[in-house]
């Protein structure tokens, strides 16, 4: 079998192909980068939700991110323990303090949460194994994820320096490390005991939590328990499924939020460029072989024919184009995860979906090409 015609018009103009898929391998990344990013954003924000062990979750209805709780009454949670399906309910604290960094003595915003240490309401088993650390008085277990800025932390707790600094302007000891990692929100984490929160959150009342979770006993029916807590249950408190409250985070950051939409449009952009690129290509090419496509009419090869080959060529160049921008990008997000601690990474359904769209761009371009067929007359070459 020989070689496509498609791939030997392609070829012929060695400089023409470079530069068609240097656009194509420039719109990959692009779309690479900003859905990365997209991703990264929403996998840092559920990063708690989603390592958070309960079955129900109470919330205010008018809280819609974990770094901006809105409080509601504790008794709440109480009310809800009366219930026979539930097992078990843990009040959460969580709010945004002033870490002082324990080197430079410079002060950052860091998202504090505080729990009762009696049961870890946190899937990480670092936190698991220093329960009994945070039961200590001004003890905190730190996110070795956080950035740099909060100090050398890990460091120095590593080589078994004992780690002292100020959490809102309490003194506090590091007493454990655990990884979960910074987010759009958040630059860092702390976690201690909800006492110990109280503490250091200046004039937070204890009846007063950002959110309260159920464990319900084996065999209870989420729904039903569900529906029957919030028919019993004041308007200041919304329940929640487990999978509602991720959902919840990730949705205020997609729609509630600009970033969903500058990551989107950067994607459409993306996009739109790599069409232009193809279609110049696609266009030029068919236009320099006119005569060549009007010879094929006139030895009887028909138009499905013709519109194949440069389908082909569009085909073809995004394959060509993909393999590079892939690449490039896989690499980018090695560096940008090393660079801002932000849980990014080359993943098979987002390399389907931009190579699903290189595809789709460069079959776009090609169907508009094609119109220039129109003018290959076999008459216009004898």
């Amino acid at each position: 079998m020989g070689i496509p015609l498609a791939w030997l018009q392609l070829s012929r103009e060695r400089v023409r192909l470079l530069v068609a898929v240097a656009g194509i391998t420039f719109a990959d990344v692009l779309m690479f980068v900003q859905l990365g990013f997209r991703d990264a954003l929403f996998d840092a924000a559920v990063a708690v939700q989603e390592r958070i062990q309960a079955d129900l979750v109470l919330v205010s209805p008018l809280s819609e991110a974990l770094f901006a709780m809105k409080k509601f009454p504790r008794r709440r949670l109480y009310q809800a323990q009366s219930l026979p399906e539930v097992a078990s309910i843990n009040p959460m604290y969580v709010d945004l303090l002033v870490w002082r960094n324990p080197e430079t003595g410079k002060t950052r915003s860091i998202l504090a949460m505080g729990f009762n240490p009696e049961r870890s309401i946190l899937a990480i088993p670092e936190v698991e194994a220093n329960l009994d650390q945070i039961r200590k008085a001004d003890v905190v277990l730190f996110d070795r994820n956080s950035r740099a800025e909060f100090g050398p932390v890990p460091q120095w707790f590593d080589q078994g320096k004992t780690v002292q600094t100020e959490l809102n302007g309490r003194r506090v000891t590091v007493g454990g490390l655990f990884s979960l990692g910074a987010s759009f929100s958040a630059d860092g984490n702390v976690i201690t005991s909800d006492l110990n929160f109280l503490r250091m959150a200046a004039g937070r009342q204890p009846g007063e939590i950002d959110v309260g979770l159920i464990t319900l006993k084996p065999g209870a029916d989420l729904a039903a328990v569900q529906a029957k807590l919030q028919a019993i249950l004041p308007s200041d408190t919304q329940v929640l499924t487990h999978e509602e409250f991720v959902d919840l985070e990730r949705e205020y950051w997609a729609n509630s939020t600009a970033i969903g939409f500058i990551f989107g449009l950067g994607v459409v952009m993306g996009f739109a460029v790599g069409t232009v690129i193809v279609y110049q290509i696609l266009y030029t090419d068919v236009s320099d072989h006119l005569a060549e496509y009007a010879t094929l009419k006139a030895m009887g090869y028909g138009d499905l024919y013709l519109l194949g080959v440069v389908f082909q060529e569009a085909l073809i160049l995004a394959v060509v184009g993909f393999i590079p921008g892939y690449l490039l990008s896989t690499g980018m997000y090695v560096f940008t995860q090393q660079a801002t601690l932000l849980p990014i990474g080359m993943t098979l359904a987002r390399a389907s979906t931009v190579f699903g769209l290189t595809v789709l761009m460069c079959f776009i371009s090609g169907a508009v090409a094609v119109r220039r067929l129109g003018a290959a007359d076999p008459a216009d070459i004898f």
